[in-house]
């Protein structure tokens, strides 16, 4: 979907409470998270009260209420993954990239988070690149994976440079 303002998400959704859900979809995968400011405007758009739109963007997992790096990096951390040593990525991550999770990297690019499921259990340990499964991960191939997106994405901006 191409970049859209506020505006445009809310337009032709006005005074309909039940697109709530898609709605802030909409405004997270534009904006990358959901903020207070955006809360408040879709409050006002669909009639919806504000304390019921941060009730829903705070109940699901899948909404960020806060910014996130370009690339947010999700470990797994439930038991089909954790019996497979998971904490380990998440120790490989933090220690490699020098925050903790809901952090963001200096230079904007990275963040660590970390959930109960990601729904992949026969192929842990997983981590998720924002939308790509990386499964039976080890700290070596995390480690690899870090390096290479760094790469890719300075390769990315020299070439806009």
């Amino acid at each position: 979907m191409p970049s859209q303002t506020l505006e445009q998400i809310l337009d032709s959704r006005r005074s309909q409470p039940h697109q709530l859900i898609e709605v802030l979809q909409d405004i997270q995968q534009n904006s990358n998270y959901i903020s207070e400011k955006s809360m408040q405007a879709v409050s006002q758009s669909l009639g919806v009260p504000v304390m019921e739109v941060y009730r829903v963007a705070s109940f699901y997992k899948a909404f960020r209420l806060k910014p996130t790096g370009k690339i947010v990096l999700t470990m797994c951390m439930g038991t089909a993954c954790h019996v497979r040593s998971s904490r380990l990525l998440l120790d490989q991550a933090i220690g490699q990239l020098g925050i903790q999770p809901g952090e963001i990297t200096p230079d904007g690019l990275f963040s660590i988070e970390y959930v109960n499921c990601l729904g992949a259990c026969a192929l842990g340990p997983i981590v998720k690149e924002n939308e790509v499964y990386h499964h039976h991960m080890t700290p070596g191939k995390l480690r690899k994976l870090i390096e290479s997106i760094r790469s890719r994405e300075m390769g990315v901006q020299n070439a806009k440079a």
